[in-house]
């Protein structure tokens, strides 16, 4: 049956198209030696070559050779060499699945010299089991048939080498005969392991959670014994019955780079039951059942039928503007506006290479006012005028009223950056009441204009969260956009930032730098906070910290500088899904008046979430230099779980009601160390928004 199957293996590599002919046996066995007696594979310049079949064939030789030099990587044990191939080609080009003369693959190799660092690359690479082996019985045959040959072709070189004069055959016959005993020393190592192997223990730290109100995910690490051989596969089996008799369904995990599995289309308020084993060349081992030993599917919304808060806003907003627009185009104080054609929307490599004519009205120098600027940059270079200045246009020059509400104001108008022309028209209708609110923003909408129109872009990027401001009553609002294209521009140039900065010849003193000049020496920052704020979290649930302080004239929230538009946070766990049980016992924790809980029973979800927060809560009590006993009277917001997209969901830890928010002149004991920011708490809600 063995030399059945041998035969049928042979045929189908003879018969593959990309495959050089079979050579021989001796050839073959040759071929798959140590570095010493193999082929040297050697770069070929496929420039020299005439004519597209030369360079397939040579191809296709080059890719043959880096599979060669896969198998003796891996026989050799050289675990560097087997990683440098594996990132060099894809498993396709290294034929990383196809067995070799003998039958096997180079994973059937590695885990039967049991080299475990070995077989998990190539694991991660995507490499199976020869499909050969079928059995236990098969696998053993297939080894005795491998080592009792290699035995035999060594006894016919050694009578050969003994019985024959000194000459160049005889010379090529004992290399034959070195190459054939190592390959006998191999076979025989191989057929060891397989013999004293056994089968996988159980699976460690086998978790399941509820990932939703249909799904449950289950997480596990690999068996702690390392004397069994390399685990190349698990099986998840789940079940409504602890003893899994019937069993509702299974799966086989053979990507083994993260090991977790989520089991969707179940039925919610259902409990389930899951276990998993592992599996190795011996087969299947024992299974391990998860803790906890059930889950049900559920979402804490269940706990009392709340609809998601946002459900149907965007859209209503969307609706209310457009009936807005609908009124505003019927007004009589429009129709001047409607003959007017619509405002071309430039993409940036059309728009900007016609940046900044002599004529254009951007400001090298700044007088006493409000001004607008715009930072295009991309990479570490900045996008300036053909006069190496950062575009400015002025707002107002005669600006005297209440920065911070102006400000917000347009922030929020940021939001809309191709409907600063409809907004115009909206706000000239009330200009005749003289309002210095009215005027400003009016000024604002119109040097938003000129600077969309003098660049040629509509979208003017993301407005730093403070404006710069000098001595002298300058004020500078500042947006800020990163350019992704690398399309090159006539008339204008990309500018390093350094160069910039050095090259500038400033007017002011370094005791009471211009707007211009903060701005310059500050652009690296905004930068920075530009790219920051425009990071997302990785799937998983959070545990964040509300610390707000009010002004006369706004609130503030404390972020970390590494994201600024989220608050400062600490992971709890992957899995974001708050589960019904476990909404539940936090209700229960949030009306109690003992400021430590009894801990609920082990092995429940509750508990485990019970053991994630107390270590979240003390990472986020160090992060935010707040003394652990001091976080005694703190609570956690019990009114709802803050979901982000359904993969990022947020439980906020709160302090006592009178910590909540720091009054103007009240002491703050407790100081973040540095690394965070307090932010408008207008400009976190448009962060967050984005």
């Amino acid at each position: 049956k063995m030399t059945q199957q041998m035969r049928d293996l042979q045929l189908a590599q003879a018969r593959k198209p990309p495959g050089p002919s079979s050579p021989n046996a001796a050839k073959r066995l040759y071929r798959n030696l140590s570095g010493k007696f193999r082929v040297n594979y050697t770069s070929f310049d496929e420039g020299s070559l005439a004519g597209r079949g030369e360079k397939e064939k040579l191809r296709k030789s080059y890719l043959f050779q880096s599979n060669a030099a896969l198998f003796e990587a891996v026989e050799l044990q050289d675990l560097d060499r087997v990683q440098e191939l594996l990132k060099q080609y894809s498993p396709e080009e290294l034929d990383l699945n196809t067995p070799n003369s003998e039958g096997l693959l180079p994973l059937d190799i590695a885990i039967m010299t049991n080299n475990a660092p070995i077989a998990r690359a190539l694991l991660q690479a995507g490499a199976k089991e020869s499909p050969h082996f079928v059995s236990l019985e098969s696998r053993s045959l297939h080894l005795s048939t491998l080592v009792r040959e290699a035995e035999q072709r060594v006894n016919e070189l050694t009578a050969q080498v003994v019985n024959e004069a000194p000459n160049a055959d005889c010379s090529e016959k004992e290399k034959q005969l070195k190459a054939w005993e190592w390959r006998y020393r191999l076979y025989k190592r191989m057929k060891a392991g397989f013999e004293h192997a056994r089968v996988p223990d159980t699976p460690t730290n086998v978790h399941l959670s509820v990932a939703s109100s249909s799904s449950v995910q289950v997480t596990f690490w690999e068996p702690l014994s390392v004397n069994s051989a390399v685990v190349t596969k698990y099986k998840v089996e789940w079940s409504c019955s602890p003893t899994f008799s019937p069993l509702l369904g299974e799966a086989v995990i053979d990507k083994l780079k993260n090991l977790h599995f989520t089991i969707r289309g179940l039925v919610s308020g259902t409990a389930y039951y899951v276990q998993v084993s592992a599996y190795n060349m011996k087969g299947w081992g024992p299974p391990q059942a998860s803790v906890p030993p059930f889950a049900i599917p559920s979402n804490w919304r269940e706990y009392d039928g709340r609809a998601p808060r946002r459900r149907g806003q965007a859209e209503a907003l969307d609706h209310l503007l457009s009936q807005v627009k609908t009124v505003h185009q019927h007004c009589v104080c429009h129709e001047p506006c409607k003959n007017q054609p619509q405002s071309r929307k430039h993409s940036v490599s059309k728009s900007l290479k016609h940046l900044f004519h002599p004529g254009s009205k951007f400001l090298k120098t700044l007088k006493r006012g409000l001004y607008l600027t715009a930072i295009f940059y991309k990479d570490d270079n900045i996008l300036v005028t053909h006069e190496d200045q950062i575009p400015v246009v002025e707002i107002d020059d005669t600006y005297s009223c209440l920065l911070m509400q102006d400000f917000l104001w347009f922030t929020k108008v940021s939001c809309m950056w191709d409907e600063i022309l409809w907004l115009r028209q909206c706000v000239t209708v009330s200009q005749s009441s003289c309002s210095c609110i009215l005027q400003t923003r009016f000024k604002m909408l119109l040097a938003i204009s000129q600077m969309q129109g003098l660049l040629g872009i509509q979208d003017l990027g993301q407005v730093f969260f403070e404006p710069v401001k000098d001595k002298q009553g300058n004020i500078l609002i500042v947006t800020l956009k990163e350019v992704k294209t690398n399309q090159t521009f006539e008339s204008v140039r990309w500018v390093p930032i350094c160069k910039l900065q050095t090259s500038r010849k400033s007017v002011s003193s370094p005791e009471e730098p211009t707007a211009l000049d903060t701005l310059l020496i500050s652009i690296q920052e905004k930068l920075t906070y530009h790219q920051r704020s425009s990071h997302a979290l990785s799937s998983g649930l959070y545990l964040g910290y509300l610390k707000l302080c009010s002004a006369v004239d706004q609130i503030r929230v404390l972020v970390p500088e590494r994201l600024p538009n989220i608050l400062c946070h600490v992971k709890i766990r992957s899995n974001p899904n708050i589960s019904r049980e476990e909404w539940e016992w936090l209700q229960k924790m949030a009306r109690v008046e003992e400021p430590v809980p009894a801990e609920p029973e082990a092995e429940t979800s509750q508990n485990h979430l019970f053991q994630e927060l107390q270590v979240a809560i003390k990472e986020l009590m160090t992060l935010v230099n707040i003394p652990l006993q001091e976080a005694k009277d703190f609570r956690l917001y019990s009114q709802e779980v803050l979901d982000f997209g359904g993969q990022v969901s947020f439980l906020l830890l709160l302090p006592p009601s009178d910590d909540v928010c720091t009054a103007p002149g009240q002491n703050n004991p407790y100081t973040p160390r540095s690394g965070f920011l307090m932010l408008p708490l207008q400009i976190f809600e448009l962060g967050e928004e984005g």
